[in-house]
């Protein structure tokens, strides 16, 4: 077996307090990364939404929230509609940096659950946080 941990790194100019917020509440959800059912509670199942062709409501992604240690680190389950329900962990975890924050992402699990198509979904995965975590930039320096 291979390493397939994604991890990234970002800073942003902004309190631990403020990045958390965006990591939790369903309205900055939605700035940068997609509408939440709900906001986020340990323990609890969430599901972030989007749209079908015909703009019917469909998870986009979801999961359980796993851990919430405010404003140090977040854990959740997380799945999308390629893994067929097979989970994932995603792990937050923030840190102060000398004028704000450094995030940490750390997503495990993904040949686990991808299977033979492994490269092809960790590729997707990797792009896409990429481009969320750059949304996320600008919408908390909004």
């Amino acid at each position: 077996m291979t390493d397939t941990t994604l991890v990234k790194t970002v800073f942003f100019a902004t309190s631990r307090e403020t990045v958390w917020s965006f990591l939790t509440e369903k309205d900055k959800l939605a700035k940068w990364f997609h509408p939440a059912d709900g906001d986020l509670v340990e323990g609890e199942d969430y599901a972030l939404m989007g749209k079908t062709d015909d703009g019917a409501p469909s998870k986009l992604c979801w999961g359980t929230v796993l851990k919430m240690d405010k404003p140090d680190k977040l854990v959740w389950s997380f799945t999308v509609r390629p893994l067929n329900g097979a989970m994932t962990t995603v792990t937050w975890t923030l840190e102060e940096a000398i004028g704000g924050t450094k995030l940490t992402l750390t997503h495990e699990g993904i040949e686990e659950a991808a299977g033979e198509s492994t490269l092809g979904l960790i590729m997707a995965l990797d792009a896409g946080w990429d481009a969320h975590l750059k949304d996320m930039r600008d919408a908390v320096a909004a």
